[in-house]
C-alpha cells in the first residue's frame, strides 16, 4: 500500500455522508453565494478564536493580501516575514504593491527569530507578519512589544496554525489581524481552497467585507479599489462548519502520530521537530531534517513511501523575488535548513500500521547511509 505525505481519501470514507449532507444543504438552500453558511462558518470560526469577526475568502493567499490592504499596507510600505514559508505568504505581501523584508528563522524550530526583527525596521516599515510555521506559534510577545513601540501593525499567518495554542492563546488571537487558508491538506481543511481574516476590529472588518466583493457594501456600487472577487464558496463554508466541530479531535489525533514518531525514530539521528516552550503544536507537517536528506527520500521510495519538502527552495533565493536583492548566504540558516528538511506522513486518519511502517522504513533506510 502506498503510502504518502497527506491523503485524504480514509477520512472522506469516515465522514462522507456529512460532508455530502453539507453540500445537499446548500444546493438545496435557494442561495448559492454568501448565503447562511458562509455567514454561520464566519460566526462559528470567530467564536472558536474568542474574537469578534471573521471574514470568509476565497484561498489563504488572499486572506493575507486582503488583511494587508484592509490594514493600510499598501505601495511604498515594507512588511517583515520570513523567507522560510510557502511563496503565497510572500506572494499576497508583494500583490499589494509592498515590499517583504525578510529576517532568518531558529536552527531549532524554524521559526521566524525574533531577536533580528528590531534591526530590520526601517521609516518604512508598516507590518510585522510572522509566519506559524508547521502547527506551532511564532514567539509573539517581542513581536507585539516593537509593534506597540514603532506603531506598526501585525498580521499572523496562521495557515498552518489551526488551533494551535502560545501561552494559552489560540494562534491568530494575538495579532491584528489572522489570515488562514483552508486548502485541503490543513488542519482544517476544506474540498477545494478557502480563507478566512480574523480580527476584532470593527473598521478593519468592514474594509475586508467589501474587498472581498468588488468594493461593495451595496450591490453594484463600488466604495473602494482596488477590490475583487474574494469571497468564501457556500459549499465550502458549510463543509468547513462541519469539519469545525472535528477540529480538536484532528488536532489530537495528529500529536497522536507526532508521539508515536518521537518515540520510533528518537534514537536514529535524525532531527526531529522541536516544539518551542509555550507551545502546542498541532503538528500540520511533520518536518524533520538530514545532511543526506535527498538520499533518504529517494531510498524510502522502495517501501513504497513517497515524502514531500517543506520547502525545498527559500523564496528569496527563487527567479521570481530576485528583485528583492537578497544573496546568497543573506539567511544562512534558512538556507541550510532548506537543504536538509523534508516531511513525513502526517494526517490523523494515518492508521497505526501505516505509522509504523514509515517508522520501519526510515530507521532502515538510515542505517544504509
Amino acid at each position: 500500500m502506498t503510502t504518502r505525505v497527506w491523503d485524504y481519501l480514509t477520512e472522506y470514507e469516515t465522514e462522507r455522508q456529512d460532508i455530502l449532507d453539507a453540500v445537499e444543504t446548500v444546493f438545496a438552500s435557494g442561495q448559492l453565494v454568501l448565503g447562511e453558511s458562509v455567514r454561520g462558518f464566519e460566526a462559528e470560526f470567530a467564536a472558536y478564536h474568542g474574537v469578534d469577526h471573521c471574514v470568509g475568502v476565497d484561498n489563504g493567499t488572499n486572506a493575507i493580501k486582503l488583511g494587508l490592504q484592509a490594514l493600510g499596507v499598501g505601495p511604498g510600505d515594507e512588511v517583515i516575514t520570513v523567507s522560510n514559508t510557502a511563496a503565497p505568504t510572500v506572494i499576497a505581501i508583494d500583490a499589494t504593491g509592498a515590499t517583504p523584508v525578510f529576517v532568518d528563522v531558529r536552527a531549532d524550530d524554524h521559526l521566524m527569530d525574533t531577536a533580528q526583527v528590531a534591526a530590520a525596521i526601517t521609516p518604512r516599515t508598516r507590518c510585522l507578519l510572522p509566519v506559524h510555521l508547521y502547527g506551532q506559534c511564532v514567539d509573539m510577545a517581542p513581536l507585539t512589544e516593537l509593534a506597540d513601540r514603532h506603531g506598526l501593525a501585525v498580521l499572523e499567518d496562521c495557515a498552518q496554525a489551526h488551533g494551535a495554542r502560545q501561552g494559552g492563546r489560540t494562534a491568530g488571537t494575538t495579532g491584528d489581524v489572522a489570515a488562514f487558508s483552508f486548502y485541503p491538506t490543513k488542519v482544517l481543511g476544506a474540498y477545494g481552497d478557502g480563507g478566512a481574516v480574523l480580527t476584532s476590529d470593527a473598521s478593519v472588518a468592514g474594509r475586508l467585507r467589501r474587498l472581498r466583493y468588488y468594493g461593495m457594501e451595496e450591490r453594484y456600487y463600488t466604495l473602494e479599489t482596488p477590490a475583487h472577487n474574494s469571497r468564501l464558496d457556500e459549499v465550502q463554508a458549510e463543509i468547513l462548519r462541519r469539519k469545525l466541530k472535528r477540529l480538536d479531535s484532528y488536532v489530537a489525533g495528529r500529536r497522536a502520530v507526532a508521539r508515536r514518531y518521537a518515540d520510533g525514530l528518537a534514537d536514529t539521528g535524525l532531527h526531529l521537530p522541536h516544539t518551542a516552550p509555550g507551545n502546542e503544536h498541532v503538528h500540520y507537517v511533520y518536518v524533520v531534517r538530514h545532511p543526506r536528506r535527498d538520499t533518504v527520500i529517494e531510498r524510502l521510495k522502495a517501501y513504497d513511501i513517497h515524502l514531500n519538502i517543506s520547502y525545498p527552495w527559500p523564496v528569496h533565493t527563487m527567479t521570481g523575488f530576485a528583485h528583492l536583492g537578497y544573496a546568497a548566504g543573506s539567511l544562512p540558516v534558512t538556507e541550510a535548513l532548506a537543504a536538509e528538511i523534508f516531511s513525513l506522513p502526517m494526517y490523523p486518519s494515518l492508521s497505526p500500521d501505516q505509522q509504523d511502517k514509515v517508522i520501519h522504513a526510515v530507521r532502515e533506510v538510515l542505517k544504509t547511509l
